[in-house]
């Protein structure tokens, strides 16, 4: 996979924004070129958790999240990839039903029918039967569901590290690689294992 050059981040209305800005970030920090959609629900939800958070000094290009004649909302745009990270629950079933109603949907709608690559990070828990579905019904069209699940194995001595481990993680799917994200290598053998 070629490292994209063009990247849509997606904030919707979970929890997550340190997540979202960390993606943001990281993807600056690797040269990638970033187009920023935020839903106003993401917007509530950061008030919350990082009142101080501003997206908008991470990207390139900020686009409003109800502008569906934006650039990205048509595939003869170039884009390489998209993250929604998080990913609410509306969120994925809009893109899941094809419902796009809102420049964040119609991106991803966009990436889908282009056959690029698209990672939900579904931030949910716990899940009934409609959310699983919306989940495989989103793999079955092209997506990834790549929740942010903390990685413990990393020995993290803080959430900054299971914040910058998770999003490493996430664009490591898209061919965008940071540190961070260091391949499990297995542990070493043992004579028991005949080693």
């Amino acid at each position: 996979m070629t490292a994209p050059r063009r990247v849509i981040v997606g904030v919707s209305g979970a929890t997550g924004t340190a997540l979202a800005l960390r993606t943001l970030e990281m993807l600056g920090t690797a040269g990638v070129e970033r187009h920023l959609v935020v839903s106003p629900a993401a917007r509530r939800t950061a008030a919350y958790e990082l009142p101080d958070a501003e997206f908008e000094k991470h990207a390139e290009v900020v686009h409003n999240f109800r502008d569906i004649g934006a650039s990205i909302a048509s595939g003869s745009y170039p884009v390489d990839a998209m993250v929604v990270m998080p990913c609410s629950v509306r969120t994925l079933s809009a893109i899941a039903s094809g419902a796009a109603e809102n420049l964040l949907v119609r991106a991803a709608d966009v990436t889908l029918k282009e056959r690029r690559r698209l990672v939900l990070c579904v931030r949910e828990t716990p899940l009934h039967l409609g959310h699983l579905r919306a989940m495989v019904t989103a793999t079955e069209i092209g997506a990834i569901i790549a929740p942010p699940m903390p990685a413990f194995y990393i020995a993290p001595e803080s959430v900054g590290d299971l914040v910058n481990h998770t999003v490493a993680r996430t664009l490591s799917l898209i061919g965008v690689e940071v540190p961070g994200a260091d391949p499990w290598l297995g542990t070493a053998p043992s004579r028991a294992d005949g080693g």
